[in-house]
């Protein structure tokens, strides 16, 4: 091999191993910002996943009670309407790290109005941490399946697998809509939230209606623990049929989860004496 293609082979090899660390360097939430990154990248409208990364480091500093941090609390209510999702959901999560910012407590309480079930969720389970349950209703909707419904009729060109994980955002099934005669487009229907497809109620090549149930998806395991320990602090009697399906001893229900369920339905029942 000449010295010329010995070079283009290793300057190929090193680019292979350079750009997916490149790529995992740039979304990589854990690495720390300084304080000009910070404040630059809670403005970088072009980069959603840059707002989320100063969020996440905002909510970490929060946590360890970093008072400095509190110049950029009204960053964190002017994102709580952020037109990206991801960016409304990490916000609400944040914004439950100190119960003593100002605002905070308002902008939750406007977030549990939020068209995304995740933000909504979020939303509701900071606000127990500031001793509020208005967003109870919200926690309880964590715990349910969620419904993938066709948002037009056409027919199912592609499916997910039942059983099959999915994250928020992942594509459930495929529909390919006619709008007349000469077009046709497909449609993706996509998981409002991580878990797992519980059942499918259309097959490839279906015709479909709209409003037709397409899906069901099972909520995640995180997902499932973190409502039922806000459950265990503000639950209420009518939450106990959500909350009594995860006490079972099945194999897709994880121990801890089965034994914080039976935690939180004997914290409501306490409350009902």
């Amino acid at each position: 091999m000449s010295t010329r293609n010995r070079l283009l082979f290793f300057l190929t090899a090193w680019l292979i191993v350079l750009m997916p660390f490149l790529f995992w360097w740039n979304t990589w939430f854990g690495r720390q910002l300084s304080d000009k990154q910070l404040a630059e990248y809670l403005q970088d409208e072009n980069h959603p996943r840059h707002i989320q990364h100063a969020l996440v480091q905002l909510g970490e500093r929060m946590s360890r009670h970093d008072a400095s941090v509190t110049r950029w609390y009204p960053d964190a209510i002017r994102l709580a309407s952020h037109p990206v999702e991801e960016v409304r959901n990490t916000d609400a999560w944040v914004m439950g790290q100190d119960t003593s910012g100002g605002g905070f407590h308002e902008a939750l309480l406007r977030m549990l109005a939020d068209p995304s079930l995740m933000v909504r969720g979020n939303a509701a389970l900071s606000l127990v941490r500031f001793g509020d349950a208005t967003g109870r209703p919200q926690i309880v909707e964590l715990l349910q399946p969620v419904k993938v419904i066709a948002p037009d009729a056409g027919q199912i060109t592609d499916t997910s697998m039942i059983g099959a994980s999915i994250h928020q955002g992942g594509v459930v099934a495929k529909l390919q809509v006619s709008g007349n005669v000469d077009a046709k487009h497909t449609t993706e229907m996509r998981s409002p939230i991580t878990g797992r497809l519980r059942t499918l109620s259309a097959q490839v090549g279906q015709q479909v209606k709209q409003g037709d149930l397409i899906a069901t998806i099972d909520p995640s395991t995180a997902q499932v623990w973190e409502a039922l320990r806000a459950l265990y602090l503000v639950g209420q009697p009518d939450d106990l049929a959500a909350v009594l399906p995860y006490e079972r001893e099945l194999p897709d229900i994880p121990d801890h989860v089965r034994q914080q369920a039976l935690g939180t339905e004997a914290a409501i029942r306490q409350r009902m004496k």
